[in-house]
This record gives structure tokens, sequence and C-alpha cells, in this order.
């Protein structure tokens, strides 16, 4: 890797046998930190914990706050995000939960799409990060 173009990865702690594969959870570059998308997974497991549209979101979002504070930054420096659910008559729950995420900072900015998910799972979210 050229690391002249001064990428880092950042990994949250998961278990030992896990493996990302072609993708990284998070990357910083010029001073952005953008998260791959994000599931309702138990990193420690490193299996899909399936639920509701809310415990799924809820999972997600605590993912998502775990890799940016890895990455030395709090969701409020949250940007942008996108978020893809598996059906769409879900999205007042789950923004009812998004939303509580940002209660006390300015939302960022959204997408929000109904998209085929794998593994059963209701919801996807991936972040862009000002550090």
């Amino acid at each position: 890797m050229d690391t002249s173009k001064k990428i880092k990865v950042i990994h949250p702690q998961r278990s030992p046998d896990f493996n990302t594969g072609a993708y990284s959870d998070g990357i910083i570059s010029g001073g952005f930190l953008f998260l791959s998308g994000q599931a309702s997974v138990d990193f420690s497991k490193s299996s899909f914990m399936l639920g509701t549209i809310e415990e799924e979101t809820e999972r997600t979002l605590n993912n998502v706050k775990t890799i940016i504070e890895t990455a030395g930054g709090k969701m409020e420096d949250i940007v942008k995000s996108t978020v893809h659910i598996s059906d769409i008559n879900d999205f007042d729950k789950f923004n009812k939960v998004y939303a509580s995420y940002f209660e006390d900072c300015i939302p960022p900015a959204r997408t929000t799409v109904q998209s085929v998910l794998g593994e059963n799972i209701k919801v996807e979210i991936d972040v862009i990060v000002k550090l």
C-alpha cells in the first residue's frame, strides 16, 4: 500500500475469525472518515443480529458509533449518511430510532432508499464523517 496517500484503515475490535474480505469498515483520507455499509452485526461474534427494524437500526447505529469513536470522532461529526431499508413501509419506525441519535446536534444530510439487502437484514447505513 502506498502510504504517501495518507489513507488509514479503521476496524473495530472483532472476533478473531472475522475477515471483512474486499472492503474496510472505515477509511480516513483528507480529514474525512468514510464508513462502509454497516448492519446489525455483533462484532464480538461476527454474526448478524436480526430483529425488528427498531432493534436493527439501534444496533447498526451503535456499530457506526463504535467505528467513528475508534477513529477519534463523534456521531455529531457525521455530515452525510446513506440508508438502505428492506421495506420502505418501515420508514417511520426506522426514522424514530435514527432521529434519537441526533437529538443534540444538527442531523447529517441523508439519502434513504428501499433496497434488496442480503442476510435478511432490514437496514444498512454508511456515513461520511468530518474529523
